[in-house]
């Protein structure tokens, strides 16, 4: 039922972030027009879509992220020794999570044999290891079908080999369900009216991955959980305190969310993107004490996230106009919230490094 991982056209990989979020044929055609937008001029540059001001408590991405400095952060090189194949192992494998993809199929493929997970024809070869995705697989980068592809057919080989291979609900999956079953529905954004098919576009949404889209990609997203548990590990997309508003146990968010999408209402459904598009909530001042809020409600003893670049976390992204764009190279995964929490969003689409990590870290 599933395809195999294809390959997507040749993209060139971009240096700066100043394409992180709008690609070059939104400014082509403009499907959307908000309050003060005439047809045919660009659409606003939002992460939902909307036109500025942006609503009270909203966090936009890419330049209008703030630049956060150093202090509370610290970048975590960890290179624990791989699984090597055919080791044997006993009972459950060792744990590693992915950070976001966002269509890199080529960086992914290379990230996962590095750990020794797939062979050299993509194959799963980890035996009872366990792999989490941390969500985001499509938009911004050339494939993120094949991206969908491949971690469905991980799921299936890593299951008979008697480990598994699960992923999370990302605000991209969010986004990419709502540009296909809502399209140009208008809904209430909070700042004027949005449309799901312009959010998309202007987050990076490519024309191929929407052409490739088939049923059992939308219902295998659909069914996807918003976090889970695993060996006192957190696991959540967006560094965001919002899964609250859904439920006070896993099972009762996990729940929710599913129930929301299969409901089929255009403006719940983006009220739920909406929230899962916030970010920094573990950052800064307070940080500390939102982290805990989430582990005492829904257990674990650290979070891991995607969502938030450990490049913006670093404070190394250059300035508004690119015209400064030197940062250090991100190795691995950064802990902050008085070591609470755990980054893992390497920024592969801001030339980054996308991020497998096993766990637990010594740190």
């Amino acid at each position: 039922m599933t395809q195999g991982a294809g390959q997507g056209p040749e993209v060139e990989r971009t240096a700066t972030v100043r394409d992180f979020r709008v690609p070059a044929y939104v400014h082509e055609t403009a499907p959307y027009a908000g309050p003060g937008t005439q047809a045919g001029e660009p659409a606003p540059r939002s992460e939902e879509g909307f036109e500025e001001p942006y609503p009270e408590g909203y966090t936009p991405t890419q330049r209008d992220l703030p630049v956060i400095r150093r202090g509370d952060t610290v970048q975590v090189p960890v290179d624990p020794e791989p699984l090597q194949v055919g080791q044997a192992v006993t009972g459950q494998g060792p744990l590693f999570v992915v950070g976001d993809v966002h269509g890199y199929l080529d960086e992914l493929l290379a990230a996962l044999r590095e750990k020794n997970l797939v062979d050299a024809d993509g194959q799963w070869c980890a035996g009872t290891s366990r792999l989490w995705f941390l969500g985001d697989f499509t938009d911004r980068g050339p494939d993120g079908i094949g991206v969908i592809d491949l971690v469905m057919r991980l799921s299936a080989e890593a299951a008979a080999a008697g480990g598994y291979c699960k992923a999370l609900m990302g605000n991209h999956e969010l986004l990419l369900l709502g540009a296909k079953r809502f399209g140009d529905t208008p809904v209430n954004s909070g700042a004027g009216t949005a449309t799901f098919q312009a959010a998309w576009l202007l987050n990076g949404g490519q024309k191929t991955d929407m052409d490739r889209l088939q049923d059992h990609h939308l219902q295998w997203m659909a069914r996807l959980d918003a976090l889970e548990e695993v060996d006192d590990h957190l696991l959540v997309h967006s560094d965001t305190t919002t899964y609250l508003d859904y439920g006070r146990s896993i099972e009762e968010v996990n729940d929710t969310v599913r129930e929301t999408i299969t409901r089929n209402d255009a403006e719940e459904v983006w009220d739920l993107f909406r929230k899962f598009t916030k970010r920094f909530s573990f950052r800064d001042e307070g940080g500390a004490e939102a982290v805990r809020s989430l582990l005492d409600t829904y257990g674990g003893t650290r979070i891991v996230h995607g969502h938030s670049p450990i490049p913006y976390l670093l404070g190394e992204v250059g300035s508004e106009d690119g015209e400064d764009d030197t940062r250090t190279a991100v190795e691995g995964p950064h802990v902050y919230a008085d070591g609470l929490a755990i980054a893992m969003d390497g920024g592969v689409t801001m030339a980054g490094k996308l991020l497998v990590q096993q766990l637990p870290l010594d740190v």
